[in-house]
């Protein structure tokens, strides 16, 4: 008889909450610090309060979930009847989050393997739901840990942004990099790699740099399934506009999302934020 495998990510993987209700995946909560109060992302602070912060210039950091949180997690799901748990989260290029369940998993309970995925978003989102499945199917560890690592792989993110000065400020892109956006006011494109954010392409307009975003993701997806998602922050009738473009350019897109980030990405990217991922199936 197969043993039941939990899954567990955190709160930046982004999947709408009937998904994750659906598929039992948990997701622990980055912190965001607005000024002198730390707020749970997801629960404690809305994206429009954080993007409301953020135009006033006031101070925003983000912490990464404390082991302790981490373990009382594993615990509940230990006694909720799991034989074991694999734990999905963002890039620990980005975040300390991959570290802090390490050092919790040591001491779970139960088994728990730990993956850094080397994404973020819905891309790491659709890591966590291929795990899921893999597990709700009856697969092993072993094997939930190899489907959420396939579908990684096969998975890419790329972002506009209107100013690199929050990933800047953030940590999440270098000085150099920066630099990158901030002659002539040209706008930058980004993509995930390596677990890292990096430049791919600058477009003197926002206008055409959206439009070069679609080009890029319609050329990414090919004529295979897909799922793609749009994320944003502060600009719904963009990514609504965007994912509409992208349903009539892909052929065969099998399921699109269009969301909008929670504060821990917010923080570092700003309002005006457009992010897509494709994900082959």
């Amino acid at each position: 008889m197969s043993r039941h495998v939990a899954i567990v990510t955190d709160s930046t993987a982004y999947l709408p909450a009937r998904t994750m209700e659906r598929h039992g995946i948990t997701a622990v909560p980055l912190t965001v610090v607005l000024g002198d109060r730390a707020l749970e992302e997801g629960t404690e602070i809305s994206t429009r309060s954080l993007a409301q912060a953020l135009q006033k210039r006031r101070p925003v950091t983000t912490s990464r979930p404390a082991p302790e949180l981490f373990a009382g997690t594993y615990r509940r799901i230990a006694d909720s009847g799991a034989d074991a748990i694999v734990s999905l989260h963002l890039s620990a290029e980005l975040s300390g989050t991959h570290d802090a369940a390490v050092v919790a998993a040591r001491g779970a309970p139960v088994p728990v393997r730990v993956v850094d995925t080397g994404m973020i978003a819905m891309a790491l989102g659709f890591c966590a739901l291929a795990a899921a499945e893999t597990a709700e199917a009856g697969g092993t560890v072993d094997e939930a840990v190899t489907a959420a690592e396939k579908r990684a792989a096969a998975t890419s993110a790329y972002f506009y942004v209107d100013t690199l000065d929050y990933l800047r400020r953030g940590g999440r892109i270098g000085a150099a990099q920066a630099l990158f956006g901030s002659a002539l006011a040209v706008k930058p494109l980004l993509q995930l790699a390596d677990g890292r954010i990096e430049p791919l392409e600058k477009v003197r307009t926002a206008s055409r740099a959206i439009a070069r975003l679609e080009e890029i993701v319609a050329e990414r997806a090919g004529s295979a399934p897909v799922d793609i998602a749009v994320h944003h922050l502060a600009a719904p009738d963009r990514a609504s506009a965007l994912a509409e473009r992208l349903r009539e350019r892909v052929p065969e897109l099998a399921d699109l999302h269009v969301s909008e980030v929670g504060a821990v990405i917010g923080a570092h990217t700003g309002p005006g934020l457009l992010g897509v991922v494709v994900s082959s199936r």
